[in-house]
């Protein structure tokens, strides 16, 4: 196992990284932003380098104390060789089995050997996948092989005009994070709401302000700079505000140079309509998470 530490070495696995799009990209957009200073903290390991095969991010231990927090015990993976990376994988050193805790992967090859070493560690691992999206301008510049009619789902669909009397961009503070909360399918308890703090402390985030001037509509990125937690209240949905907000998100974070991604639940039409409408580039394989409780 190797810890990379020195900045040089990140900035060679993340161009290393980008040659395996799309397979690796939770892992590359992780890199690109320890590359961008670290707002998480994470670390890479990596079996060996320069000519790594597998290769994980995760937390430092000290920020792992709580065995319970399976927001925080989160593990990113890419794999070269993903039918003979167990031995790596089942290392205390790489993954700690004795937590409760959830990996993310682009790679649903990853699957016998996650459920397999959840097996071993006499715990129980369920398997979450979802479809995969990519921004149309993160695919020109990272897969444009990719953008051409066969790949991109075209729309017809015309998202109602946005009324700027009512509804305001605004972007989130933590005093937020409850709200993103109560209707984030993933959350909805108290470590949600610690991870959601987080992302909104360091990351950028985006919402719109109703009449009221409280967020109505909002978007999130995670630790992996994904875009995420995208959510409106029930009483403002059927107004467009989701479309218009992403649309709001994706020039701003283009502006900054940041790859852009998406996961959504593959019964979410709603999100699969939009997606439709901004063109976005739907990539082969899945959104791949698998969670972890030991016994």
């Amino acid at each position: 196992m190797i810890y990379l530490q020195v900045s040089q070495m990140l900035q060679v696995l993340e161009n290393s990284l980008r040659k395996h799009l799309p397979e690796s990209l939770k892992v590359y957009g992780t890199v690109f932003h320890m590359n961008q200073g670290n707002p998480f903290q994470v670390k890479a390991l990596v079996d060996k380098w320069p000519d790594f095969n597998t290769i994980v991010i995760r937390p430092e231990e000290q920020d792992m104390t709580d065995d319970l927090d399976h927001y925080t015990n989160t593990y990113l993976i890419y794999s070269k060789d993903p039918n003979n990376c167990q031995k790596f994988l089942g290392s205390s050193e790489v993954i700690n089995w004795k937590q409760h805790l959830q990996i993310q992967s682009t790679q649903s090859s990853l699957d016998k050997v996650i459920q397999s070493l959840g097996a071993i560690n006499l715990g129980k691992v369920k398997h979450t996948q979802c479809f995969l999206y990519m921004i149309p301008e993160t695919a020109k510049k990272l897969l444009p092989s990719m953008i051409d009619a066969k790949k991109i789902v075209q729309s017809s669909d015309k998202p109602k005009p946005l009324n700027q009397e009512l509804f305001k961009f605004g972007s989130l503070d933590v005093t937020h994070a409850a709200l993103v909360n109560s209707i984030w399918h993933f959350g909805g308890n108290e470590k949600s709401q610690k991870f959601i703090e987080r992302c909104i402390h360091n990351f950028p985030s985006f919402c719109l302000m109703g009449p009221e001037g409280t967020p109505v509509s909002w978007s999130l990125m995670d630790h992996t700079g994904e875009l995420r937690m995208g959510g409106t209240l029930p009483q403002f949905r059927g107004h467009s505000l989701i479309y218009h907000l992403a649309l709001h998100q994706i020039q701003t974070l283009g502006n900054l140079g940041f790859p852009m991604y998406a996961h959504t639940d593959k019964t979410n039409f709603t999100i699969h309509r939009m997606a439709a409408i901004l063109d976005y580039v739907h990539l082969p394989g899945n959104w791949n998470q698998w969670n972890f409780v030991p016994q």
